[in-house]
C-alpha cells in the first residue's frame, strides 16, 4: 500500500467535499454558464485538444493496442464538435435540481413535499474515452454535484487538457474549479484509494471493461453504479420487414463496433431464416464483419465460422458477430434471459403484439422495437449526454444524465403538530 497515494487521493476527496458545499447550494443560472463557457474554451482550444490526442493515439498504436480501443480513445473535428454540441444541449435542460417530485398532506395536516437534490461527491473510473472527462464533469455541475475523474493511462493527456477546460468554465461562473478535479497518477493504487473512500465519495461509476468494472465491483467500499457488459442482442422476427431488418443490423454493428450499445449477438425467427441469412451474411461480410453462427445458420450459410456456447456469451467490441436462428420471439426470449447481460435489446416486426411482448418480457435496461442498438446512448435520448449505462437495479438504471445523479430529501412543513 502507498500511503503518499492515499494521503494524495483523501485530498482531493477534501477539495471536492469544499467544493460541494458551494456548488450544490449554486443557481442554475450559474451552473449552466459554466457549461457553456466551457462549450467555448472548448472550441477555442480545439487544435490544442487535437495536440494531445494525437499524443495519445501515438501512444496506444506503439502499444499495439486493439483498433477498437484506439477508436474509442481517437477525436476528430466531428467528435470535437459532439462535444461542443452535447455541453450545449446540457446547458438547454431543465433543471434536476430543486423539482417537487410529489407532495401530500397527512389527515394531521402535514404538507410533506419530496424534493430533488443533487447526489453529491461522485467518482467516475475510466479507460479510454476522453469524452467521459467532458460528459461526467458537465453533468456533474448541472447536477450540482462534484466530481472526480481517474481516466485511464491511454487518455492522459487528452483528458487533462479537457479536465482544465472544465475548470475554466467554473471559475468563469465564479463556481469552485475543485468541483472538477482529476487524479492525474496512473498508478493503480488511486484507483483502490478511491475505492476506499467511504465518507468522502458518496459513488463511483466505472466506465470501461469488464475487468475494471469486477475490480470496482469486488473492491468498493462505497455504493455502486456499473455495468459489466454490453452483450446486446437483435432479434429479426418472421413479420419483420427485410429491408428495415437489414439496414438495422448493419447499423446496430458496424457503425461503431467498440461502443457498449453494439449488437454483438443477432437472432432470427426460423421461418424466415433460409431467406434472410444468405442476405444478411453478404452485406455484413460485405462490411467487414467476421461472422460465427450456430449449425442451423451454417448449414446455410456454409463461409461462416461455427460458433461455440463462448460466443453467446461474449463481448466483442469489434467487427464479429455471433447469429443463432431461434423458434419465435418466445425462443428469441428465452436465449435473452439466458445470455442477456441486460444492457440493452431490440426486435424488427411488424407485428404490434408481438412487439409488446417482447418489450415486456425482455428485462434489460435498454429494450427497443424497430431500432438500432446503438441509440443507447444518454445523447440519443435527449440527456445531452450520459456518465454510463446502469445495468443494475438500484437508483439508476439506463443511460445516466443529470437527473440520474440526484437523490431527494423531504420537507415537512407544519402549524404546531406535535405527535401524541
Amino acid at each position: 500500500m502507498n500511503n503518499n497515494i492515499f494521503e494524495y487521493v483523501k485530498v482531493i476527496n477534501q477539495k471536492s467535499k469544499k467544493a460541494f458545499d458551494n456548488i450544490s447550494r449554486s443557481s442554475s443560472k450559474d451552473r449552466n454558464l459554466a457549461i457553456l463557457n466551457t462549450s467555448l474554451i472548448i472550441k477555442q482550444k480545439k487544435e490544442e485538444i487535437l495536440q494531445a490526442n494525437k499524443i495519445d493515439i501515438g501512444n496506444a498504436k506503439q502499444k499495439n493496442l486493439t483498433d477498437a480501443f484506439v477508436d474509442r480513445l481517437f477525436l476528430n473535428d466531428k467528435r470535437m464538435n459532439d462535444i461542443i454540441n452535447g455541453l450545449k444541449k446540457i446547458a438547454e435542460m431543465d433543471d434536476p435540481i430543486g423539482i417537487e417530485l410529489s407532495r401530500w398532506k397527512q389527515p394531521n395536516g402535514l404538507d410533506i413535499s419530496r424534493i430533488s437534490v443533487p447526489l453529491g461527491i461522485i467518482g467516475i473510473i475510466y479507460e479510454s474515452r476522453p469524452n467521459v472527462t467532458i460528459d461526467a464533469g458537465s453533468l456533474c455541475i448541472k447536477s450540482g454535484n462534484t466530481v472526480i475523474l481517474r481516466g485511464g493511462s491511454d487518455s492522459i493527456n487528452s483528458s487533462k487538457i479537457l479536465t482544465s477546460c472544465l475548470q475554466e468554465g467554473l471559475i468563469s461562473a465564479n463556481l469552485p474549479a475543485d468541483a472538477v478535479q482529476m487524479i492525474d497518477n496512473t498508478d493503480r493504487e488511486a484507483v483502490t484509494a478511491m475505492l476506499r473512500s467511504t465518507g468522502q465519495i458518496d459513488v463511483i461509476i466505472p466506465r470501461g471493461g469488464k475487468s475494471l468494472v469486477n475490480k470496482v465491483q469486488q473492491e468498493a467500499k462505497v455504493p455502486v453504479f456499473a455495468h459489466l457488459e454490453g452483450i446486446c442482442h437483435l432479434y429479426i422476427d418472421k413479420d419483420a420487414d427485410i429491408e428495415k431488418a437489414i439496414k438495422i443490423v448493419i447499423n446496430s454493428k458496424m457503425r461503431r463496433t467498440g461502443i457498449c450499445g453494439a449488437l454483438e449477438t443477432l437472432l432470427i425467427d426460423k421461418e424466415i431464416s433460409n431467406k434472410v441469412v444468405p442476405i444478411l451474411v453478404k452485406k455484413l461480410m460485405e462490411s467487414g464483419c467476421h461472422i460465427k453462427g450456430d449449425y442451423e445458420t451454417k448449414a446455410i450459410a456454409d463461409e461462416i465460422e461455427l460458433a461455440s456456447e463462448i460466443d453467446w456469451e461474449t463481448e466483442y467490441l469489434e467487427a464479429i458477430l455471433s447469429i443463432k436462428i431461434v423458434n419465435g420471439v418466445s425462443g428469441a426470449i428465452n436465449h435473452i434471459n439466458n445470455y442477456s447481460s441486460n444492457h440493452t435489446e431490440s426486435i424488427i416486426t411488424e407485428n404490434k403484439i408481438t412487439a409488446e411482448s417482447f418489450l415486456s418480457a425482455v428485462d434489460s435496461a435498454i429494450v427497443m422495437h424497430n431500432a438500432s442498438t446503438q441509440f443507447a446512448d444518454g445523447g440519443e435520448f435527449g440527456m445531452g449526454a450520459e456518465i454510463g449505462i446502469s445495468t443494475g437495479r438500484i437508483h439508476a438504471r439506463g443511460p445516466v444524465g443529470a437527473s440520474q445523479l440526484t437523490s431527494f430529501k423531504y420537507i415537512v412543513r407544519g402549524k404546531d403538530q406535535i405527535r401524541d
